[in-house]
């Protein structure tokens, strides 16, 4: 075994909770992206002499992962309904007023996050949840950078208006005062 063998299953290993949440935010179905995650695994283990040290590893699992859930939803048109994630009632946590509010709350910006396009979410989710710079984004996605940001400044809109927050009407200090 290569050097870069060991490196990329270490590497795997520590990534898996940001592949499986990606996967979840994916296709909603925590079974499904448990298969997906797996199956993303895989393939990088088999395709690892692929991998370009010096690259960022998330962003080539990230793309690995999402090209298997496209090739699922291609697979899936004829296959029927899948598991509806906001159908599971199994989620621990204690009973009371603050962890009803908590979910509440969750189940709103899921709801949000669920109504926004499917650009402007997968974008949402790798610059804001797993942290992948613009650039980063846009070769995962294969589109363009500027193509990024709009869909991104469009996804942070569309949560902000279904949140109800109003951006203030003034966020810049006043032109021409003293600090």
């Amino acid at each position: 075994m290569k050097g870069d063998d060991v490196q990329v299953s270490d590497r795997l290993v520590a990534f898996l909770p940001n592949l499986r949440r990606f996967a979840i935010s994916l296709c909603r179905s925590r079974d499904l992206a448990d298969d997906l995650v797996q199956a993303a695994c895989e393939r990088a283990l088999a395709g690892q002499e692929r991998f370009e040290p010096g690259t960022r590893f998330d962003a080539w699992m990230f793309r690995i992962l999402r090209n298997l859930w496209i090739d699922h939803v291609r697979r899936a048109k004829t296959a029927g309904p899948t598991e509806d994630i906001t159908e599971s009632h199994d989620i621990a946590g204690d009973t009371g007023e603050r962890e009803a509010e908590a979910r509440l709350t969750l189940k709103s910006v899921a709801e949000a996050i669920d109504e926004l396009p499917d650009e402007h979410r997968e974008v949402l989710l790798l610059v804001c949840v797993e942290d992948l710079s613009y650039k980063e984004a846009a070769e995962v996605l294969a589109i363009p950078i500027g193509t990024v940001m709009s869909r991104l400044a469009r996804a942070r809109k569309n949560l902000a208006e279904a949140a109800g927050i109003n951006p203030a009407v003034d966020r810049s200090p006043a032109k021409g005062r003293n600090p």
